[in-house]
């Protein structure tokens, strides 16, 4: 059912819900089959004996009537035979025709009853046999009424008893086959029944097979992971972390193990941790001890330094202020300079303004004298037409011609002036178009120039500003010169105290190393990690008392200028 590897479902991917479920699911569909295998088996028997019942038995009972029947016609026909009474021999006549009724019946019911080809094979032979003694026996008959009995007696026994027996055989050969089949049907139940049983058997016996696997591996999945998860929880109430969990799967039980195995390992690096924290606290403590005896000599270094400091600084506070006054002049300067540019471009900027003007009047010009030109070309015609009809007008139109040759020469002598206007407008054009052009680059340049000179603006407002900077950080660090010297005050009481503090430090560490002791870890994860040596500097920069003012800063800077005050063997120390 359940398989192991990366292609089959693992078990422990399944929930303990869903393994009982399943489980349960699996055994229910078990007894669901055992319940319809063994209700389709009754079904197949009850229809086997229902057709043993009512078909195979009934047909029998119905051959064993007809035979019945003739052995009653037989008797009959004998007794008319033997008897001399009329009425007695009429009594005999109607029961052979009722009984002859009562075959027919029967024939008719078989005939609708008997379906094989065996069976309707049988039956025709039936009634051919029938056929044939009907005729014997009527003949008898026809000779009993003529009055001829010996004859009758003589053709019933040479004729009729043969055909007789033949019919009877038939019905019997109907009888045989019939209970062949009913025999053949009682033993294909007695077959099934036994199969039958053999099924439910053997399905019983699968299902307690399956039961008990589905049980075994129900209880061993949740069990073994318990008695894991037992297992490693008394591991880590012995101190042991070094627990290998196996968490693999998705069930209850995988997750309480994963559980466990966070616990473990979260527990672990605690114990780590704090392990490396004793150590760390123990190298620091023997850190601080050497580090006390230097601290001494090294505040009377830097009170010496101090004196040092304070004479520079106030040749550096000079010098400050006279670059403070030079530069507020030089950001007038360039104020100044930034108002005159600005007041050229905008000059520049109104030039540019009226070459446009003059440029869009002078298009203007230009379109008018097109006009003007035009007019002139229509005056031509005007006086062409003037002049043709003139000259048709004969002696009359004479003085009109003259008029229209006026207007003529005076129309071309204005398009030709129109034509020199033209072009000098369009030269002119040109020009204040190219005149534009430098305008407006001269423009350009001029932005430029403001740009630039609000660029210096700029630079020097910020050096102005720098300059302010520097004088007041040069009030701050004079300040924190005389804090400094404070504070080398004070340190030779700190001294002392950090002495008795890495002392009780010390005897903590221990004390703690001895109790994380008691935990076993693993080994293999220790390897590679960082000596305590190398995280033992840090703190003991870390807790170095430092002056708490506005001055720290500037302090710092002067840090640089100290590198070579004597006795400076520790590096770190150099910041104190």
């Amino acid at each position: 059912m359940f398989y192991r590897g990366e292609k089959h479902v693992k078990i422990a991917n399944i929930t303990i819900s869903s393994r009982l479920w399943l489980g349960f699911g699996l055994l229910t569909l078990l007894m669901v089959a055992m319940a319809v295998v063994g209700i389709n088996r009754l079904s197949q028997l009850n229809r086997q004996m229902d057709d043993v019942i009512h078909d195979k038995y009934p047909k029998t009972v119905i051959a064993g009537d007809i035979i019945d029947q003739i052995n009653l016609v037989a008797r009959s026909v004998r007794n008319i035979l033997l008897l001399k009474d009329a009425q007695q021999i009429k009594s005999e006549s109607d029961r052979i025709v009722g009984a002859e009724k009562a075959i027919q019946a029967q024939l008719a019911e078989l005939d609708k009853r008997l379906t094989d080809d065996q069976s309707r094979t049988l039956l025709a032979n039936l009634l051919v046999a029938q056929k044939n003694y009907l005729a014997k026996r009527d003949q008898v008959l026809k000779l009993v009424a003529e009055g001829t009995k010996e004859g009758a007696i003589d053709l019933l026994i040479t004729d009729v008893r043969p055909v007789q027996s033949a019919y009877m055989g038939a019905v019997e050969q109907l009888i045989k086959q019939q209970h062949e089949m009913m025999q053949a049907s009682g033993e294909e139940v007695d077959r099934n029944y036994q199969h039958a049983s053999n099924m439910l058997i053997a399905l019983a016996a699968i299902g307690l097979a399956m039961s008990g696997c589905i049980a075994f591996a129900i209880t061993r999945s949740i069990t073994r992971p318990l008695n894991r998860a037992v297992a490693v929880a008394k591991t880590v109430a012995a101190g042991d972390l070094t627990s290998d969990i196996d968490t693999s799967g998705k069930d209850e039980t995988a997750q309480l193990l994963g559980a466990l195995k966070t616990m473990n390992d979260n527990l672990q690096g605690i114990v780590r941790q704090v392990r490396r924290g004793t150590d760390t606290i123990a190298t620091a403590t023997t850190e601080i001890a050497s580090g006390n005896l230097d601290l001494s000599s090294r505040t009377e270094q830097q009170a010496g330094s101090l004196e040092e400091t304070a004479s520079a600084m106030e040749q550096l506070t000079s010098t400050v202020k006279q670059n403070a006054d030079n530069a507020r002049q030089a950001n007038q300067l360039a104020v100044s300079a930034s108002e005159v540019a600005m007041q050229g471009g905008s000059v520049v900027g109104k030039v540019v303004h009226t070459m446009e003007s003059i440029n869009e009047s002078s298009k203007k010009i230009v379109d008018i004298i097109s006009v003007i030109d035009g007019i002139a070309f229509q005056t031509n015609i005007l006086a062409l037409n003037a002049a043709v009809e003139a000259a048709r007008a004969g002696e009359q139109g004479r003085g009109f011609a003259v008029v229209a040759s006026e207007v003529r020469n005076l129309a071309q002598r204005s398009a030709s002036a129109a034509k020199e206007i033209k072009a000098l407008i369009n030269d002119s054009v040109e020009k204040v178009g190219n005149g534009s052009k430098l305008v407006e680059q001269a423009g350009n340049t001029m932005e430029e120039v403001v740009s630039s000179v609000r660029r210096v603006t700029d630079i020097v407002g910020e050096i102005t500003s720098a300059g302010q900077e520097q004088s007041d950080g040069i009030e701050q660090i004079n300040l924190a010169i005389t804090q400094m010297d404070e504070t080398t005050q004070q340190n030779a009481a700190l001294v002392e105290q950090a002495a008795a503090a890495a002392q009780s430090l010390q005897d903590q560490a221990s004390h703690l190393a001895q109790v994380v002791g008691v935990f076993k870890l693993d080994e293999r994860q220790l390897i590679g990690e960082p000596p305590a040596m190398t995280t033992s500097v840090r703190p003991t920069r870390d807790i170095t008392p430092r002056p708490s003012t506005v001055g720290m800063t500037p302090a710092r800077k002067l840090e640089g200028n100290k590198t070579n005050t004597p006795g400076g063997g520790d590096a770190h120390w150099q910041e104190f």
